[in-house]
């Protein structure tokens, strides 16, 4: 409602036939009762559906509807611009911690754990990434699977949808046949498909990689970088993500996926099934090009 009577006065000025479009009292009582809830929801996807079926209903009134709709979006930007620059270097981080398990006893006795740690700092210019990934398993007491994967990635908006990213990452997985392996890479991103339900981001550029191999070798070489991330909420409590990313270099090229669907349990908790696959393409010898692993993990996202 203080939008409204805000905005009518500049609109009067501007021109009589304007201001009498976007006159508030043209408004139906009942389909200005559903904006202002929309409004105090604070929802913006639910002031665009009543925007939109308003101004089909009740074309006299719509220019109005969306101009108090207008009004309130720009009201809600500069509200958040001013607590993003008011923020603290610890504020404004969301993500996700995802912890699960394994044991069998018996015929074969089996242990497995893993973790991850997914958070994301969003500014106004810039956007930060950090990501933890442990698992380890073993079979007869004796080591499946030991890897271990830590990146940090910082992003340059340059507009709404393009960005240019930065990206530093260790890996260690023996028995994918490399001790340590160090990524850097800089190159260009894009937010291909951004809506209430589903967003894609795309990367590609240029990255350096030195691995230290199990078999003594060392190797430094220039690749080529691809990332794909997409998120899809099929409903209110599920969502579907696939995450895949590629190093292509004339030693050893890498080509990870990893597809997951999470499920809300109670509040911020979630129960969600993955799997994911990891080639590469000249491991030591003796060592196999394709790892696969599936999890079922609690995921709690704050």
């Amino acid at each position: 409602m203080r939008f409204a009577v805000l905005l009518a006065p500049a609109l009067a000025l501007a021109s009589p036939a304007l201001a009498q479009a976007t006159d508030p009292d043209t408004i139906p009582p009942a389909i200005r009762a559903m904006l202002d809830a929309a409004i105090a929801s604070g929802n913006d996807a639910e002031v665009a559906t009543i925007v939109k079926y308003a101004r089909a209903a009740d074309p006299a009134s719509g220019d109005a509807v969306l101009a108090i709709a207008t009004a309130w979006r720009n009201t809600q930007a500069k509200s958040r611009e001013v607590r993003i620059e008011q923020a603290g270097t610890f504020d404004l981080w969301t993500g996700k911690v995802e912890f699960g398990g394994y044991l069998t006893t018996g015929n074969s006795d089996t242990f497995g754990l893993t973790g991850i740690g997914d958070a994301t700092r969003e500014g106004l210019r810039w956007r930060h990434k950090l990501y933890v990934q442990g698992d380890y398993a073993e079979a007869l007491d004796v080591k499946t699977r030991e890897h271990l994967l830590a990146s940090y990635s910082p992003n340059y908006k340059v507009s709404d949808r393009h960005y240019i990213y930065g990206t530093g990452q260790f890996e260690s997985d023996r028995f994918l046949g490399y001790l340590q392996r160090y990524t850097t890479s800089v190159g260009g991103g894009i937010g291909a498909i951004r809506t209430a339900k589903m967003t894609l981001n795309l990367e590609l550029g240029p990255a350096f990689r030195n691995t230290r191999f199990t078999d003594g070798r060392v190797e430094s070489s220039l690749a080529s970088r691809g990332l794909i991330d997409f998120d899809w909420k099929l409903t209110p409590a599920i969502t579907l993500t696939q995450d895949a990313s590629a190093y292509l270099d004339s030693y050893n090229s890498t080509i990870s996926s990893t597809t997951a669907i999470a499920a809300k349990v109670l509040g911020p908790i979630s129960a969600q099934l993955s799997y994911a696959v990891q080639y590469e393409g000249q491991p030591p010898v003796g060592r196999k090009t394709t790892d696969t692993i599936g999890r079922a993990s609690l995921v709690y996202a704050f």
